[in-house]
């Protein structure tokens, strides 16, 4: 048997990690892709859920497997990666959406309910924080700054408290909610385990309503994946992010490379194993990782470095023969 134990887990303090669940063990053979299946001939339902993030991904790669597979629906339902979480680990869903690693917490959950699961990266993100296009003054933030706006305890409430030179206008700020792993993603990376966030924000799961909020107050500020923006530049405008290392706008390069920081992140999908046994779904996941490179390009977001869908496929029909655990250590 293989053990595939896994921790993928993002981000020290600028630099942009990717960490994959395990390797397939050195006297393995697992050849990707290797079964022969009319993909025509595959029926029944595939259940998503999750991350608002990720749920266009899977929703382009349901579309285009619908092409192969014509019989098999595929629903693609978003209530964020913590609430994807609880129907997933209770087996409710064949496929998890999470734009984060799953929690320890939700760890033990799936072990309670005796949900396995594998764990595969399919894209990079740059988390983007935007204004409202009519904002000519707020072109870059320091983390610091960031986590001035944030914060619960003595936070700026307007831009003057940012700096003087801008106006005495009341920000107002739009979030995801607490059931969203950007959210989750967000708070540890900017404020940290210590610092409590600020509860007067708009938030929603649904990054369409944060999107639509801040395009509609010209003194909104908010967060969320970068695809959103992309989508929306004529009512957004994208804010640098000063890391450290000096002011640093989202782009497919400066995500990709890591310079974006401390914003970029990996994406994910969790797979049940027990689903995994479906033909329907096992194709799915087969034609997930081998459309991934070029769908997570169309929907907007960044690839993986080079190797690492072959990686993740290697990983896949490991779990699908038999001969993984995919339970992460905590």
């Amino acid at each position: 048997m293989v053990s595939l134990s896994c921790r993928s887990k993002v981000m020290v303090r600028g630099a942009l990690t990717l960490a994959f669940c395990g390797m397939v063990s050195a006297g393995a053979t697992v050849s990707a892709f290797a079964q022969d299946v009319d993909r025509s001939t595959l029926s029944g339902d595939i259940v998503s859920d999750g991350s608002s993030t990720v749920g266009p991904v899977t929703q382009a790669v349901a579309e285009e497997f619908s092409g192969v597979a014509p019989d098999v629906r595929s629903s693609v339902d978003i209530s964020g990666t913590g609430g994807g979480f609880e129907r997933f680990c209770n087996g409710e869903t064949d496929l998890q959406n999470a734009s984060r690693p799953i929690a320890e917490d939700e760890i033990a959950n799936c072990e309670a309910n005796g949900v396995e699961y594998l764990e595969l990266p399919i894209a990079i993100d740059g988390l983007t924080v935007v204004v409202n296009s009519e904002n000519d003054f707020l072109e870059c933030l320091t983390t610091d700054e960031l986590q001035t706006l944030w914060r619960a305890d003595d936070p700026a409430n307007t831009w003057a408290d940012l700096n003087p030179e801008f106006p005495d206008e009341t920000i107002a700020l739009y979030g995801p909610g607490t059931d969203s792993g950007t959210f989750d993603y967000f708070v540890e990376t900017i404020l940290g385990d210590d610092i409590e966030i600020r509860q007067d924000f708009t938030p929603s799961e649904d990054d369409n309503v944060l999107v639509e909020g801040v395009a509609g107050d010209a003194n909104a500020l908010g967060y969320f994946g970068y695809i959103y923006y992309i989508e929306n530049q004529d009512a957004l405008t994208a804010v640098a992010i000063d890391g450290g290392d000096g002011c640093v706008l989202p782009t497919a390069e400066t995500v990709e490379d890591g310079s974006y920081a401390p914003l970029s992140r990996p994406l994910f999908i969790y797979m049940n194993e027990a689903s995994l046994e479906r033909p329907e779904v096992q194709e799915f996941a087969r034609f997930y990782i081998e459309e991934a490179r070029n769908l997570v390009g169309d929907v907007g977001y960044n690839a993986l470095p080079e190797g690492s869908y072959a990686e993740s496929a290697e990983l896949l029909e490991a779990a699908i023969s038999g001969e993984s655990m995919a339970t992460p250590d905590a």
